[in-house]
């Protein structure tokens, strides 16, 4: 990879007199080529030889004619290949030098190594400092744009230096004669040649050698999204081949070691085969298409292996699990993987699990990137639609035809209802060779988790934005109505409790205009409210009716939120989201630090803070009445559970703050908490460097085992409502007041809601779920 100053420096003069030499060179050829055709192989042609004369010295005149168009073609293929890298070389280049000099115009410095700054840092502006002060979007454009660059020259390179060693590499005795018209042509050659040699590499299947997969993976990699390699690819295999291939892989009794000692080498080529054919849907072309088609066709087929005959929807979902696949492709398999399995369990009478049942053998193991064998279809498909998120937005808000053959009836199934309530997820063979729900129903919130935020599960937290649209909720209502109506749903669905925090945490300004209305059952926000912020026009972006309109109404908000909190993980996941989203609000609806106020401009504030402490109150209280149903009283188990309540500070001070949203990094993929405004305040600042505290820590293990349940409960409560105040601690404490001020607003604030009521008003709680 080419660096940035390499590319930013870059010396093109010589290049530019390669490429006139070279023209020149062309040009001196054509006139060789010409002689040659007209002259020697013309006589050659026209001579009445004989004999061994005519076999021997004709075939060489013709021979050495050639090698004058061979060299030509050569030598104007080394000028395009030139002379398009140059152009993109001075195109990178200049782009490079442009971003330089416009960078201190707004604000920000661009060091040798390409690492965007501040060019002043706000903590050493002056006072009367009127210059740029450049955001977190400003960075994230000027970083895209220099690797965006970066890119286009370390691209040139790669194809014009592979191009190069092509044209002068092969036979020393004669010219290539190969003919690349421009860099354009010579990559796709490339690609031709890396996806023949990929398909070489599949024809070995699982004969191949540990080396010969590494080097099938290598290919894949170099290729990894590029259009042209992935579509030769996949149509030289066939969807077909590589459900064979994949299946072969699978097979246990064939006597391949590649399953046994190379793990690893079979996990990474899941990856890059998955994204191979991924990026290949994305093709239009009437041969992709059909592939498309023949995917789907031949998932109710078995694909026989030596000892196992998984179906065609067994091994395609386990290529599905990573990649940008076509929305359209995605949706279309998911309808026709659900119409197969409801005709297999004849309309739901067999469980699932034994319509995916494989006849005779051993179960294939089609899935080498862990949590499950990759027995159930569903799941790899659901991991598919965790990482496209427009697919998975629309699967799950539409209907599925489950007789597309019969025009006459209207048989509809609702593909959220089915996956989340009415199909019986088979047990799975999990990593510790346990048999368990989890793996199903992890991946299930893997796709709820991009449906309804609109980012893929696992997406970098950096550089995140808040992308939702009124589609995404509208699966969110489904999932808030569906989870929080009962927790037999969330409790009875192991490894689902995760992706239900996160979703909850990017709702969790709408989970907040519904905590603050008087009413359990309107669905108008009150008046005035501070979590009403939208747009600048104060439009929604989900739509008209959600202006002053709320998602849900107020207790559906209390159910959802308490029994999400029942599980520790979502209970730490709201908890953080909950008081960071506080603060950001705070930020906004509050006087700015440094500016007159009177107590009358801190109504909003005290809302703010007093829904906050309430919200904190519910979660709380809901953990604490599920550890109480999950373990003994006094019991060791009990006790760590209650100390942990209080460890989710630690979870919020490890955020991200950027581009409208913060992204709490404790954990795999970005958890993403919308915030007030675009931009980051002080107050949001100020607690994002607070130090954290919790109860594990306050006392050694010895001592808080000595105590009574109930005390270190009444402890940990009590320091939950102190942790509500946060919000309101790092207002006060923000750059910008005075010491007279800041310590106002800490009395009229932070007391005012320590002493008001901070837990629930006058809904009861969800139950705590009782295992049976």
């Amino acid at each position: 990879m080419l660096k940035f100053d390499q590319v930013l420096h870059a010396h093109l003069s010589s290049l530019k007199e390669a490429i006139t030499g070279w023209s020149e060179t062309v040009s001196k050829l054509e006139k060789a080529k010409e002689k040659a055709d007209t002259g020697l192989q013309g006589k050659a042609d026209k001579a009445d030889w004989k004999g061994e004369n005519a076999g021997v010295t004709q075939a060489f005149v013709r021979k050495t004619a050639k090698e004058f168009g061979d060299a030509l073609t050569e030598a104007r293929s080394i000028r395009n290949i030139l002379r398009d890298a140059e152009t993109e070389f001075q195109a990178a280049k200049s782009e490079l030098e442009k971003l330089v000099a416009e960078a201190p115009g707004k604000g920000i410095r661009i060091d040798q190594d390409g690492v965007v700054s501040y060019l002043i840092h706000p903590d050493r502006r002056a006072k009367d400092y009127d210059g740029p002060k450049p955001e977190q979007a400003d960075f994230e454009a000027m970083r895209s744009a220099i690797k965006a660059a970066i890119t286009r020259a370390d691209d040139a390179d790669d194809v014009a230096s592979r191009a190069l060693r092509t044209l002068v590499g092969g036979d020393k005795n004669n010219f290539s004669g190969t003919n690349y018209d421009s860099l354009k042509a010579a990559s796709k050659v490339q690609d031709a040649e890396d996806a023949h040699a990929a398909y070489e590499l599949y024809k070995k299947g699982d004969e191949a050698t540990p080396a010969e997969i590494d080097k099938l993976n290598a290919l894949f990699k170099a290729n990894q999204k590029d259009p042209y390699f992935a579509e030769k690819f996949a149509l030289e295999v066939g969807p077909k081949g590589s459900m064979e291939y994949w299946a072969d892989m699978g097979d246990p009794s064939d006597g391949s070691r590649l399953g046994v000692d190379h793990r690893d080498k079979l996990k990474e080529l899941q990856t890059n085969w998955s994204m191979t054919l991924a990026t290949a849907t994305h093709s239009t072309s009437p041969e992709m298409e059909q592939w498309k088609a023949d995917v789907i066709k031949a998932g109710t087929e078995p694909i026989q292996t030596r000892g196992t005959s998984p179906y065609g929807f067994q091994v395609m979902s386990n290529l599905l699990r990573v990649g940008d696949y076509d929305d359209k492709f995605l949706k279309d398999y998911g309808n026709g993987l659900v119409v197969a399995e409801r005709k297999m369990t004849h309309d739901g009478a067999l469980p699932p699990g034994r319509a995916w049942q494989q006849m005779g053998g051993q179960p294939s193991h089609l899935n080498w990137l862990g949590g499950d064998l990759g027995k159930d279809p569903m799941i790899g498909f659901m991991e598919g639609l965790g990482h496209n998120p427009k697919a998975s937005t629309e699967f799950f808000n539409s209907d599925i035809d489950l007789t597309p053959e019969n025009s006459k009836d209207n048989k509809k199934l609702d593909p959220f209802d089915y996956f989340s309530k009415d199909r019986e997820w088979p047990e799975e063979l999990n990593d510790k060779g346990n048999l368990t729900k989890e793996p199903g129903y992890n991946a299930l919130g893997h796709a709820l988790e991009s449906a309804t935020t609109g980012h893929p599960y696992d997406a970098e937290a950096e550089g995140l934005k808040d992308v939702r649209t009124k589609e995404n909720a509208e699966v969110m209502q489904k999932v808030v109505e569906r989870y929080g109506s009962d927790p037999k749903f969330m409790h009875q669905q192991p490894g689902i409790d995760d992706s239900l925090g996160k979703m909850g945490a990017a709702y969790i300004d709408e989970l907040n205009r519904s905590l603050e209305t008087d009413s359990d059952t309107t669905m108008e926000e009150k008046t005035n409210s501070p979590f009403g912020y939208n747009d600048a026009k104060g439009k929604s972006r989900f739509g008209e009716e959600f202006d002053t309109g709320l998602l849900w109404n107020r207790g559906d908000a209390v159910n959802f939120m308490g029994i999400v909190s029942q599980s520790e993980t979502g209970h730490a996941t709201l908890s953080a989201a909950e008081t960071l989203y506080t603060t950001s609000v705070l930020d906004q609806v509050g006087p700015k630090p440094g500016t007159p106020f009177d107590e009358r401009d801190l109504t909003d504030a005290r809302t703010t803070l007093r829904i906050g402490s309430e919200a904190q109150g519910i979660m709380d209280e809901s953990r604490m009445a599920q550890i109480d149903k999950d373990y003994e009283k006094d019991s060791e188990e009990h006790k760590k559970a209650v100390g942990k309540t209080t460890e989710w500070v630690k979870f919020g001070v490890g955020a991200v703050a950027a581009g409208g949203v913060v992204a709490l990094t404790g954990g795999a993929g970005g958890v993403l908490v919308p915030l007030a405004a675009e931009t980051v305040g002080g107050a949001v600042t100020t607690f994002i460097g607070m130090e954290a505290d919790d109860i594990a820590e306050k006392y050694e293990k010895d001592e808080m085992l000595k105590k009574k349940s109930d005390d270190l409960k009444s402890e940990a409560l009590s320091m939950g409502k102190e942790n509500s105040l946060r919000p309101g601690i790092a207002y006060a404490n923000a750059p910008g007041w005075n010491e007279k001020d800041r310590n106002y607003l800490d009395e009229i604030l932070v007391d005012y809601v320590r002493d008001a009521r901070l837990h629930a008003r006058d809904n009861d709680l969800p139950d705590p779920y009782e295992k049976k």
